[in-house]
């Protein structure tokens, strides 16, 4: 898979690490409203894997922070799936919930919404992920996808079920997936050339 293009150029992927990860995060407000927002979305993007417009369709009743499960109701072809996720991006979430409903914002708001309850526009996220990436002294390009690229190639590295990771990521078959991983995460590859031992001398 190939990051998005931009003025006809295509952009090779580019994998994350997880300090680069926590350095986005440090880069949004603890307690500004709008800082604890893009916490949680970061979270969301990040630790699910989802898409951009996945993400920003999601209502508060879409989580289950008791079971850990996100419901996608409007997925890729318009297809639902569950996903999970672990309790550390549900607790960012929880801070995010907490202040919008001081706000006065209730269920009937997109859970990532702007200070007055409307939608985020996908556009949004698409410029202020690049603009605390160059914040946080990361080189790299940062994109939503770019996310769903390291979720993936950490579940990879972690050892998960390709059949796991496929259903994480919304694809429509395993080959799909297969494919994708090759792309992002050749640990086979990785591993194998690991392994020679070499010394200059």
């Amino acid at each position: 898979m190939t990051a998005p293009t931009n003025r006809g150029k295509t952009f090779a992927v580019e994998i994350l690490t997880e300090t680069e990860v926590q350095a986005l995060l440090r880069c949004c407000s603890r307690r500004a409203p709008t800082g604890v927002r893009n916490r949680a979305l970061l979270a969301v993007l990040y630790r699910a894997g989802l898409r951009i417009s996945e993400a920003l369709d999601l209502f508060p009743k879409d989580l289950d922070a008791e079971a850990g499960t996100v419901r996608v109701l409007h997925g890729k072809g318009n297809k639902a799936r569950t996903v999970g996720l672990d309790a550390g991006a549900f607790a960012m979430i929880d801070r995010w919930i907490d202040k919008r409903t001081k706000r006065g914002l209730n269920g009937r708001h997109p859970l990532f919404c702007t200070l007055d309850g409307g939608r985020l526009a996908d556009a949004y996220v698409r410029a202020w992920l690049p603009r605390i990436a160059k914040k946080a002294g990361i080189d790299k390009r940062v994109h939503a996808h770019g996310l769903r690229h390291t979720l993936a190639a950490q579940l990879r590295q972690e050892g998960v079920d390709i059949g796991v990771i496929s259903k994480q990521l919304g694809h429509e078959s395993i080959a799909t997936t297969a494919r994708y991983l090759d792309h992002v995460a050749p640990q086979d590859v990785v591993d194998t050339i690991r392994k020679r031992e070499w010394r200059a001398k």
